[in-house]
C-alpha cells in the first residue's frame, strides 16, 4: 500500500476583507499518495489557488493539519518552510520564471546551489542529466530569450527536479504555450508521474486536466468533487 505523500484534516484559511471574512478554504480534508497525478479545478475564487501555494508551503492555513512527508507543517515559520520548499518541493509557473541573462544549465543549477548539497562538479553533471531528460540536451548555453516557450518551461522543470523533490507542484503550467507545446509538456508530466513523481497541477482548462489521473473540483473553499479516472494518452487530450 503506497504512503500518503500529502494528507491535510481540516484545512481552513480565512482571510479578513472588510466587515465579512473570506473563507479561502473552508474545512477541506484529502490525502495524495506518492506517484499521483492530480489537477485542481474550479472557477476564479474557488480556493484552488490558496490550495496550491499551502500545499506548496508558499502560505500558511488559519487552521487544520497538513502533513508532507510525514511532518506536520502547518504551523511552520517562513524560515522552516523556505527549508522544506527547496528540500521536498520543485514549482513550475506559467510564466516560467526564469532569470533573462542566465543560461539554461545555469538555471538548472540554482536550486542546488541554496541548498549546498553538491559539489561544483556533481551539481554541473546533474543539471546536464536534467536538461537532457527533458530534451534540451543541447540547449546548456541558451538564455530564455533564445528559448520557445515550450522549451523555457523545460528549463523550469529540469529545475524543479534539481534537488530530486517528491512532488511537483505546477500553477497553470501550459497557460502561456500553444497546443504543440502544451501537449509536449502534458506528456512530461505524465512520464515523470510515471516515474513515480507526484505532481499537483492546477489549472482551468479540461484538455489539460484530462492528463491528470485524479480531478479535484473546488468551489467556494471546498472540495465538492473528488473524480478518479483513466487520464489522456500521449498524443492529446
Amino acid at each position: 500500500m503506497m504512503a500518503h505523500l500529502i494528507e491535510i484534516r481540516d484545512l481552513k484559511k480565512i482571510y479578513a476583507q472588510g466587515e465579512e471574512p473570506v473563507h479561502a478554504l473552508d474545512g477541506v480534508s484529502i490525502d495524495i499518495d506518492e506517484g499521483e497525478f492530480v489537477a485542481i479545478m474550479g472557477a476564479s475564487g474557488s480556493g484552488k489557488s490558496t490550495m496550491l501555494n499551502i500545499l506548496g508551503c508558499l502560505d500558511t492555513p488559519t487552521s487544520g493539519s497538513y502533513r508532507l512527508d510525514g511532518l506536520e507543517v502547518a504551523k511552520r515559520t517562513r524560515k522552516e518552510l523556505a527549508i522544506i520548499r527547496n528540500r521536498k518541493l520543485g514549482f513550475v509557473f506559467q510564466n516560467f520564471n526564469l532569470l533573462p541573462r542566465t543560461s539554461a544549465i545555469e538555471q538548472v543549477e540554482l536550486p542546488d546551489l541554496y541548498m549546498g548539497r553538491l559539489s561544483r562538479r556533481e551539481r554541473r553533471r546533474r543539471a546536464l542529466e536534467l536538461l537532457k531528460r527533458v530534451g534540451l540536451g543541447g540547449r546548456g548555453t541558451h538564455t530564455p530569450a533564445q528559448l520557445s516557450g515550450g522549451q523555457q518551461q523545460r528549463v523550469a522543470i529540469a529545475r524543479a527536479l534539481m534537488n530530486e523533490p517528491p512532488v511537483l507542484f505546477a500553477d497553470e503550467p501550459t497557460g502561456n504555450l500553444d497546443t504543440k507545446s502544451s501537449i509536449e509538456i502534458m506528456n512530461l508530466f505524465t512520464e515523470l508521474s510515471n516515474e513515480g513523481i507526484t505532481i499537483v497541477m492546477v489549472t482551468h482548462e479540461d484538455d489539460i486536466a484530462a492528463y491528470a489521473k485524479r480531478h479535484l473540483l473546488m468551489k467556494d473553499g471546498k472540495l465538492v468533487k473528488d473524480d478518479r479516472r483513466e487520464p489522456a494518452k500521449g498524443g492529446g487530450a
